[in-house]
């Protein structure tokens, strides 16, 4: 999703991948390298005597490893429902060397593509009824899971929101969510979703306005994406949500390209949600 970090970190990342594929006995390919931010994570395809799988590394600075996005996919393939379609976690392995600790985590390969290659999407999605059926379903079935993970924080939703919206926020109804539904987080035709490292509580409708919010670009699957999620959206306990989704794009925006060129349309919306006809916004909600 993101691009290659600097050569060290690449350096880095690479000679511990390979040193988890020897622990894991899998077999490693060329190419097809997927970065995460800062190059923090790196995934890839690996080879394994059944097939094809998925590995994928974390590494932290040493002492600052664990907590709620280190734990995140081990706790997703323990707590959520098998009717949630996602890569089932195989195996993992933990490791320190020069500092770093590191993560491997071996996963069922998925042979359907992402929908697009970045969160943001820009080329038209054909996804069949069936998809978005699915995709209801789902997440209605992780709304259901329990969980003391938070997906977002109230303390952030206190302070970041009034200060990138305007708006105050009142009280907040919490569901339990997926935590970054974008493009690059689902596949399709067929769905499944990817990345579960930032699951967990979350204001009502954040993930529908995350990924409505990813949409703007292309406003036929923005407004298919609104239409879909209507129910949610268009209800008073969900403007928190979909305003926090937008503050933290506007918050991500001055380190994030692809962010950054999504921050106008953002606005635009933030415009529309505060008052279709003047564009003032409120300042309590």
């Amino acid at each position: 999703m993101f691009t290659a970090p600097e050569p060290a970190v690449r350096d880095r990342m690479l000679s511990a991948r390979g040193y988890a594929c020897a622990l894991m006995g899998l077999a490693d390919t060329t190419g097809g390298e997927v970065w995460g931010y800062a190059g923090r994570t790196l995934s890839r395809a690996v080879d394994t005597p059944t097939g094809a799988a998925w590995l994928r590394l974390v590494g932290d600075p040493q002492g600052k490893s664990g907590g709620k996005l280190w734990e995140g996919p081990r706790e997703a393939e323990q707590s959520l429902p098998l009717a949630v379609p996602r890569p089932r976690l195989l195996g993992l392995c933990d490791w320190s060397a020069d500092g770093w600790d590191y993560r491997a985590e071996h996963y069922e390969f998925v042979t359907t593509p992402p929908v697009a290659k970045s969160p943001v999407l820009h080329h038209h999605a054909e996804l069949p009824d069936t998809w978005w059926q699915d995709l209801h379903q789902a997440l209605a079935n992780i709304a259901l899971v329990r969980t003391g993970r938070q997906a977002v924080r109230e303390q952030y939703i206190r302070r970041r929101v009034p200060e990138f919206t305007g708006v105050t926020p009142g009280e907040i109804t919490w569901t339990t969510a997926h935590g970054d539904l974008h493009w690059a987080n689902l596949t399709g035709p067929a769905l499944t979703l990817l990345d579960w490292e930032g699951w967990g509580t979350a204001p009502l409708g954040y993930d529908a306005a995350t990924l409505y919010l990813h949409s703007l670009p292309m406003p036929d699957v923005a407004e298919r994406t609104r239409k879909e999620f209507e129910h949610v959206l268009e209800t008073p306990a969900s403007r928190i949500g979909e305003l926090t989704a937008c503050t933290e794009i506007l918050q991500a925006a001055p380190r994030v390209p692809f962010y950054a060129d999504l921050a106008d349309g953002v606005r635009q919306h933030l415009r529309r949600l505060a008052n279709p006809r003047s564009g003032s916004a409120p300042s309590t909600l």
